[in-house]
């Protein structure tokens, strides 16, 4: 392949220099009699080296956005146009993600919407730039596989690139506050206030019949500020909003509220069949950091026989959901990458209909199966973990897994699991929930065969009602039954998502251990 320009080798030397110079930084700062130890702590090579995989990391991300440009908006395959959309926004997604991980080095200290646990912040953002070439490639599916072939070899390169990366990185635990009323360094004094008092101050309001400053929530999303380390509240008042909302990457910490789940509704109805990507089909998509809702209603409504059409994605660092709705059949929810929060919401579809490859803890929501198509089997979550590296997984703790209304009268004779492996390292653990008789005895479903039933990891723990029992539970090498809090507590909020470092400052309830 060419080599790039000057002016873009010039930015990789100078990403190279600030890589190898600030990874000192990345456990902390020390002399140089106490460097070894602390590189030893941080990285499992030297800085120079993980460096390098840096630098060929971007090359290889450049040469792929290179290749695949001048086909954007040139096919009148609306699929393969979508797609071919989908792969630059994801590859530019994937450049933002390992610009982050030098930025967060070079200023150890400074939030920056990020946890102030770099082991942890670098092994996300990673992640998600693993993710990204796999979510890409999958975009092409049902089209010409000419543009896919392209640049396959490249996708596959960033991808192996990535992979090295994130084993470089020790996963490192930090010392976290216990008190839920501890607030990060980085939120202002003022913001404290505000959210101890647990008040808003809007910003915008949007309103269908005209008495806001918006009619609509696009509007209002576009006329936020860029990049901005300040909340920004846009107040969506009660009504139906058929749009589709999407929240771009530059859009830092947006928060949405709504007059209550069925009151404030957004409503799409975008579906792989009519010929959108399952990435591009979601009704409300966020990319932007730090964005919270609340009291608001996302629905996508292609219905059964549409296939994949997803209600709500995100790939938000640091997100929460606090008393949503979404609704849906097939992939309702697709928690695409990064560290997600979801408290006191409602979930309902069929197949994999929480699904996506993000470190997610789910806490006191409300699950629901509802009913397919004839003879269709539900599976509650497909996650998508690729690599034993990632720290990605779904934590569902505290929640109610029930039958929808629709689904009541066929509950014995519509299967209904708790999960199937999408991914060779899935990973989803349900703990101190109820589990009502929609669960079926085995608990779990495989994907194809014997795909992933080794390397997948499966756990529950403390769970209760009639589809809690582990009696018939599946036998596969990856299942895991918890016998003790040890285990369990990994995939705590404090834990898993480092919660107690970032959650204080959005002002959500939640519960930091076991609560035992």
């Amino acid at each position: 392949m060419q080599k790039m320009t000057l002016s873009l080798e010039g930015l990789k030397s100078r990403t190279l220099f600030l890589v190898v110079v600030l990874l000192c930084a990345c456990c902390g700062s020390g002399t140089s009699t106490t460097t070894d130890l602390l590189h030893a702590e941080c990285l499992k090579v030297s800085p120079a080296e993980f460096a390098s995989t840096v630098k060929d990391t971007i090359d290889t991300v450049q040469q792929v956005v290179s290749i695949l440009s001048p086909f954007a908006n040139t096919f009148g395959d609306s699929r393969l146009s979508n797609a071919i959309s989908d792969c630059l926004d994801l590859l530019e997604f994937s450049s933002d993600e390992l610009s982050w991980s030098v930025s967060a080095t070079q200023n150890p200290k400074g939030k920056d919407n990020s946890t102030g646990n770099l082991s942890s912040d670098l092994r996300t953002w990673l992640s998600a730039a693993l993710i990204n070439q796999e979510t890409c490639s999958d975009g092409f599916e049902g089209t010409s596989s000419i543009v896919k072939g392209l640049v396959s070899s490249g996708l596959s390169q960033v991808t192996s690139l990535v992979q090295n990366l994130l084993t470089q990185v020790h996963p490192v635990k930090s010392e976290q506050p216990t008190k839920k009323d501890r607030f990060p360094s980085w939120v202002i004094t003022r913001d404290r206030k505000l959210l101890q008092a647990n008040g808003v101050s809007v910003d915008v309001v949007v309103a269908s019949d005209g008495s806001g400053n918006f009619t609509n929530v696009m509007d209002a999303v576009l006329a936020a500020p860029d990049y901005s380390m300040k909340r920004y509240v846009i107040y969506i008042k009660r009504g139906i909003y058929k749009e589709n909302v999407e929240i771009k990457k530059k859009k830092w910490n947006l928060m949405m509220i709504g007059d209550g789940m069925g009151a404030t509704v957004i409503s799409g109805n975008r579906s792989f069949i009519d010929g959108w990507t399952t990435f591009r089909s979601a009704t409300f998509a966020v990319s932007g950091r730090g964005f919270i809702a609340r009291d608001i209603t996302i629905e996508n409504t292609a219905g059964p026989e549409k296939h994949q059409a997803v209600a709500m994605r995100s790939d938000s660092d640091l997100s929460v959901f606090y008393r949503c709705e979404f609704k849906g059949y097939q992939d309702t929810l697709y928690t695409h990458t990064m560290r997600q929060f979801f408290r006191e919401c409602r979930i309902s579809g069929t197949i994999d209909f929480i699904f996506g490859d993000g470190t997610v803890v789910f806490q006191n929501c409300h699950i629901m199966a509802k009913k397919g198509l004839p003879n269709q089997k539900n599976t509650i979550t497909a996650q998508g973990r690729k690599d034993p590296n990632e720290p990605s997984g779904f934590s569902i703790q505290f929640c109610n897994i029930t039958a929808d209304s629709d689904l009541i009268p066929s509950v014995n004779t519509t299967p209904t699991y708790l999960g199937r492996p999408w991914k060779l390292y899935s990973r989803t653990v349900i703990m101190q929930s109820f589990l009502s008789n929609v669960v079926w005895p085995e608990g779990w479903l495989e994907w194809n065969g014997d795909f992933a039933l080794d390397t997948l990891f499966y756990g529950e723990y403390q769970n209760y009602g009639a589809g809690a029992g582990l009696g018939k539970r599946v036998k596969w090498p990856g299942y895991r039954q918890f016998n003790d809090s040890t285990l369990a507590s990994n995939y705590t909020v404090t834990q898993f998502i480092e919660g107690n470092l970032w959650l204080p400052s959005t002002g959500v309830a939640y519960t930091a251990g076991l609560g035992v």
